[in-house]
């Protein structure tokens, strides 16, 4: 198991104990990770991202996708219809699957599409105006005494 020193981190920010747990978690868990079925994760613009999993086989009804508690959880069952039918080869793999995919802060799903063969789900992250960057203006000592002495002067 790898170790990391996070000190440094924590001596120059403050809020980023989250980044150091997730770190810790995906560590933790180094277990070989299920390949099934492969996706992408493309940026679409400096806010926007997509994506797109090969779902071949599987209907809209088949699949679900849901945002729980930050992540989004994407899963497919496939009902048993196939029962009558003797395959002699069986490449397209149709068996269920569930796939989490842990959503930053503020990062919200716009949509889902299923299409050739390819489910694409569609993301946006969506700064709230107290996050984005504002300009604090500086008062000079001077301003500050007199609004003090107007404060004084109304009472």
């Amino acid at each position: 198991m790898r170790s990391f020193d996070f000190a440094p981190l924590y001596r120059a920010s403050v809020g980023f104990d989250q980044i150091a747990d997730m770190m810790d978690r995906v560590f933790a868990n180094e277990a070989p990770q299920n390949s099934y079925p492969p996706y992408n994760i493309e940026k679409t613009d400096e806010n926007a991202y997509r994506i797109s999993i090969a779902v071949a086989g599987f209907s809209d009804a088949d699949l679900s996708v849901e945002v729980k508690e930050n992540a989004l959880v994407v899963a497919a069952r496939k009902a048993d219809e196939d029962q009558e039918r003797v395959y002699l080869h069986r490449g397209i793999a149709t068996r269920a699957f569930e796939r989490r995919f842990t959503l930053a802060d503020h990062v919200r799903v716009t949509g889902a599409t299923h299409a050739d063969g390819m489910l694409h789900i569609d993301l946006v992250r969506e700064m709230p105006e107290a996050l984005k960057p504002r300009r604090i203006e500086i008062a000079s000592g001077q301003a500050a005494e007199k609004d003090v002495v107007d404060a004084k002067a109304v009472n």
